[in-house]
Parts: C-alpha cells; sequence; structure tokens
C-alpha cells in the first residue's frame, strides 16, 4: 500500500522535499543534490528504480565539465568586473551625462543608455545597479530629479544584464534548452534594444508632460566648454552624422564584402549587418578623433573628443566580440576570451591595471564560476531522478490539458518563472525550473505559429524567460534590483559636497515606486514579444531544408538506373567496376571466370 502510493505521487513528493530544503536556508546547489541521491536511495529501497540507477550519473558531471560552451561564463564575468573595476562605469557616466545634461531628462537618458552598455560588458545585475547607484544617484538629487523617476531610471537600467547580449542568463538558458548561444544572442538582440528605446521613450514622455520631475543640467554643471563658450554639441552632432553615413554605406556593402571574404552563398541576417555596421562606424569615428588629438587640428570639440575615446573603446569591444559570433567566425567561448583580452588591454590603455585589481577580478570569477558549477552539478543529479521517474511526463501532463493551449503554457510558465524570480537568483531557476519545462515547450510551442521550427520556438521559449526574469529583477517587495539600489542609497539626510545643500535620503517606499512604471514597460515587452515572435525569430537563420520525400525518389531512381545498367552489363557514367565497392568487384570478376 505504501509503496504504491509512494510510486504514484514520487515526483510531487520530490518536489516537496527540495521545497523544505530550501525553506530551511540550506545551499542551493546542495540541497539539489541531497533531494536527488535521497529520493534516488528511497525510490531504489522501494523497487521503483535499479539498484544500478546512479552507474551513469559519473559520466554526467564529467559531461558538465567537458562543456566548453560554460567556459563562456567565467570569460565574461572576468571582462565585465575589469571594465567595472577600471572606472568605465564613472567615465561613460559623467560623459554621456554632459552630452544629454543641457536638456530635460539628460540625466535619466544617460543612466538608461549606460545602463544598455554595462549589462553588454558587465552582464551582472548587482554590479549594473550598484554602480549607477553609487555615481548617478547623487547627481540626480543633487539637481532635483524626482526620487521617483531617478531609483526607476537606475533599477530598470541595471536589470538589462538579463536581456542584452553578451548576457551570462542567455548563456545559460542556451545550454539548458540545448540551443546555440549565438542563436540565443541574435534572438535577443531586436527585443534588448526596444527595451531600452521604450525606457528612453517614458523619460521623453515624462520630460514633455511633467518637466520639473526631470529638470536640465544647470550650466554650472556642464563641464566640457569650448575657449568661445560654446558646449561642442554642434562638433559632436557632425561626428554622428559623418559615422552614420559610415555605418550605412557599410550596410549596403556587407554581403558582397562578406560574401568574398567568407564565401558564402546566402544573405546576412539582419543582426549581423547592424553589428558590423556599427562597428565599422566606431573605429572610424576613434581614428578620426586619435588623428585629431595628435594633429592638433581641432576639427572636433572637447565634449566630441571626450565622447568618442571614453564611449568607442567599449562599444568597439562589444560589437567585436557580438560581431565575431554572429558571423561564426568565433564561438561564444572563445569571443568571451577575446572580450577578457580586449578588457585588459583598455583598463592598461588608461594605466587602470594594478594587480590588486586583477586578483580582486580573478577572485570574483572563480567565485562566481564555482557557484554556477556547483549549481549544474546539483541540479543534475536532481534531474537525473527526476527524469528516472518519468517527472518529465508528470510535467507534461499538468500541461496538456490546460486551457489555452500553448498560450496557456506561455502564461502559466511566466507567472511562475515571475514568482520565483522575485525569491531565487536567476542561476538556480535556469538549472532547476528549464530542465523540467524544456521538454513541454519543444513539444507545445513549434506549432504555435505556422512554419516555425523547434529550435526557433525554443530560442523564442529562452527569450521570453530571459525577458520574464529581467521583471521580476524590479517587483517589490523582493526584487534583486531594489535590494542593491537599497544598499548604496542615503539612508539618511547629508550635505551634498557640490552645492552644500542638503539632501533628505531616499526611503524604501520611494525606490518601490520607482520600479512600477518600469515593470510595466518590461511586461508589455513580454507581451510584445510572445504576441510577434518575429521580433526574435526574424534574426535567425534558418536551416537547410531538405525535402525527404524528394531525397528518397531521387535514390530510388538513381539505385534502378544502376540496377538496369548492371542487368544490361554496362556500369553507370563515371564510374568503373569494383572502384568504391570491393564486394561489386568480386562478384563482377567471379562472373568473368563462370564466363
Amino acid at each position: 500500500m505504501e509503496a504504491t502510493f509512494l510510486a504514484q505521487n514520487f515526483v510531487p513528493i520530490m518536489f516537496g522535499g527540495l521545497l523544505v530544503l530550501l525553506l530551511t536556508g540550506f545551499p542551493v546547489a546542495f540541497a539539489l543534490a541531497a533531494c536527488g541521491l535521497g529520493f534516488g536511495y528511497i525510490g531504489m529501497e522501494a523497487g521503483l528504480f535499479p539498484p544500478s540507477l546512479f552507474q551513469a550519473l559519473p559520466l554526467r558531471i564529467f559531461g558538465i565539465m567537458q562543456n566548453d560552451t560554460l567556459l563562456a561564463i567565467p570569460f565574461f564575468t572576468f571582462m565585465g568586473i575589469i571594465l567595472q573595476k577600471s572606472g568605465m562605469a564613472e567615465d561613460l557616466l559623467e560623459t554621456v551625462g554632459q552630452v544629454f545634461g543641457p536638456v530635460r531628462g539628460g540625466v535619466a537618458i544617460a543612466v538608461i543608455l549606460v545602463g544598455a552598455l554595462l549589462a553588454a560588458t558587465t552582464g551582472v545585475v548587482a554590479a549594473a545597479v550598484i554602480s549607477m547607484g553609487l555615481i548617478s544617484l547623487p547627481i540626480m538629487l543633487r539637481y532635483g530629479y524626482s526620487r521617483i523617476i531617478a531609483t526607476g531610471a537606475i533599477t530598470a537600467s541595471g536589470t538589462l544584464a538579463q536581456a542584452i547580449p553578451p548576457s551570462l542568463v542567455l548563456i545559460v538558458l542556451a545550454d539548458q534548452l540545448g540551443r546555440s548561444v549565438g542563436d540565443m544572442y541574435a534572438g535577443a538582440l531586436v527585443p534588448g534594444l526596444m527595451l531600452v528605446g521604450l525606457y528612453v521613450l517614458f523619460i521623453v514622455a515624462v520630460a514633455i508632460f511633467k518637466p520639473a520631475m526631470v529638470p536640465a543640467l544647470p550650466p554650472e554643471a556642464r563641464i566640457y566648454r569650448e575657449d568661445n563658450g560654446k558646449s561642442g554639441h554642434v562638433s559632436l552632432m557632425f561626428l554622428l552624422i559623418l559615422c552614420t553615413v559610415v555605418g550605412f554605406s557599410w550596410a549596403y556593402a556587407h554581403d558582397s564584402i562578406m560574401m568574398s571574404w567568407l564565401e558564402r552563398t546566402q544573405s546576412a541576417p539582419g543582426d549581423e549587418v547592424v553589428i558590423m555596421s556599427m562597428t565599422v562606424a566606431s573605429f572610424v569615428a576613434l581614428s578620426l578623433a586619435i588623428i585629431n588629438r595628435v594633429t592638433r587640428l581641432g576639427l572636433l570639440s572637447k565634449l566630441a573628443e571626450q565622447v568618442t575615446f571614453v564611449l568607442m573603446p567599449p562599444l568597439i569591444l562589444i560589437f567585436l566580440v557580438l560581431g565575431t559570433i554572429f558571423l561564426g567566425v568565433a564561438t561564444p567561448t572563445e569571443g568571451g576570451a577575446m572580450g577578457a583580452l580586449g578588457a585588459l588591454i583598455l583598463a592598461i590603455g588608461k594605466r587602470r591595471l594594478s594587480l590588486p585589481l586583477l586578483n580582486q577580478a580573478l577572485e570574483s570569477t572563480a567565485k562566481l564560476a564555482s557557484f554556477v558549477l556547483f549549481i549544474l552539478i546539483g541540479s543534475t543529479v536532481f534531474s537525473f531522478t527526476f527524469n528516472a521517474a518519468d517527472g518529465h511526463i508528470w510535467v507534461e501532463h499538468l500541461f496538456v490539458d490546460m486551457p489555452g493551449g500553448a498560450i496557456g503554457f506561455l502564461i502559466v510558465v511566466n507567472l511562475l518563472i515571475f514568482i520565483l524570480g522575485c525569491f531565487i537568483d536567476f542561476f538556480e531557476i535556469a538549472f532547476i525550473v528549464i530542465p523540467i519545462l524544456a521538454p513541454v515547450a519543444e513539444k507545445i510551442l513549434p506549432g504555435m505559429v505556422p512554419g516555425m521550427t523547434a529550435d526557433q520556438a525554443m530560442i523564442w521559449f529562452g527569450v521570453i524567460i530571459a525577458m520574464n526574469l529581467q521583471t521580476s529583477f524590479l517587483t517589490p517587495p523582493f526584487g534583486f534590483a531594489l535590494f542593491y539600489l537599497r544598499s548604496v542609497a542615503p539612508k539618511s539626510d547629508y550635505k551634498d559636497r557640490v552645492t552644500g545643500a542638503n539632501i533628505r535620503s531616499v526611503t524604501t517606499t520611494e525606490i518601490y515606486k520607482g520600479s512600477i512604471a518600469f515593470i510595466v514597460l518590461q511586461l508589455i515587452m513580454v507581451a510584445a514579444i510572445i504576441m510577434v515572435p518575429s521580433l526574435v525569430t526574424g534574426g535567425l537563420q534558418e536551416g537547410v531544408k531538405v525535402d525527404a520525400d524528394a531525397a528518397l525518389e531521387q535514390m530510388l531512381e538513381r539505385e534502378g538506373q544502376s540496377q538496369d545498367a548492371e542487368q544490361e552489363g554496362l556500369q553507370p557514367e563515371g564510374e568503373e567496376p569494383g572502384e568504391d565497392d570491393p564486394a561489386k568487384a568480386l562478384e563482377a570478376d567471379m562472373k568473368a571466370d563462370k564466363k
């Protein structure tokens, strides 16, 4: 009786045991492994599993250690930490803030744009939010920004690290879904940029309808001026126009250049064209700024030079990493290694690389890589027992008869991920929940959109999950980004060191309120991706389609021709007896002897 009850309810009991272990505060990696091993032993004792259940487990774990894709995680982490610790965030916020500062909402727009750039370099939410909170929040409070807008812009832009390539989340999701990291990057590129655009449009709307909430920087706060008193924006605008023309020119010539260089026969996808065009334009801008400074021609203003020297190197590094991945020249792991080397070169070029900084970066990278590896090993042990108990079939039965079909599945999964994202880290979600949901998604989603392949459907599913995880990072009261900002926001009143004014502290309620508008924008983006899958799949190249029936007919026809030719004592054209098949050669010799 007890064995029958255990056999019928093994999977839900196993989930309950895992939940109890997690609620006790036991480390996630060890809770997963303990649950998998413990319930595996119970199942073997109850006769549900064969005694040899765990014999293949060591091979699974060695397979994790040999996974080249996961090497991209420490490479991209190291790249982000080096760029962050070498002062890139401070330089970017100061420079971009000077560009947009003269207009209302300019500092908030600068925070969002720099947040997107930090997302593409650091790839870690905590690093982006803390850096932006330490640097930009005092500036926004100093010049009278609404606390709700200021805190919301910082937390929302910091969470862009979830969805903008090269994101660590996308690497892990691609690995767990069994798909290409390059395809996952290509699928997430357009939605990520669209979300940044939504944030900027929201700040512009606030500047138009509520200008007092987002004031412009006063003239005394603008530090880059020409000798004649001008701001230098005109020179920057001309440089931007020139680089735009260069970028569009490259976009038109990209296919012909790449076809001759890489010996391609198909046109390049749109994301590759965009990345490579921006790379070429950035190289042109940096080259002009270097020539202008070396020759002292004075063609560029101080602001234009500063923007170019601060903004272009990290942009070029990101574009080169993504460009080589999209071109197929480098794998994501090789691209991450190139990014790590490029970050070291940039830090050396700025004379900011020191031995303590390097030690700190290596230590942080090793800690994060070990953290991910142990969670992955623990989740492998858990899923090993889970799949042995046919848990994936149990989960599939939960969703098969769900109202709404594929849409109902997506809604329930997104609600589940949204709620879990408020309590546990995205690594745990990716390693625990995604392997359970992936087989169901692969079975249900491809039929949702006509012509969508299984690979495209899984990339689409992965981007939806990444965007949803980003939303959960902002949700009160447990959103991680809100806690990160709370840790660095002023907790008591203080005297501003520049203006001398007394600045009131930032309350937790203000941080929570600031996130609401950006949560709505993110949910709109999630809904848009679900309703318009081409936002993701439009950047993916379809594989070569083979008509199986036609291929079979051609094979049968060729075989028939060969048999006819053999009966007539002739060989098919272009073939010699026994040239490729020793058995046929021997048969031909025997026939000749009989004659």
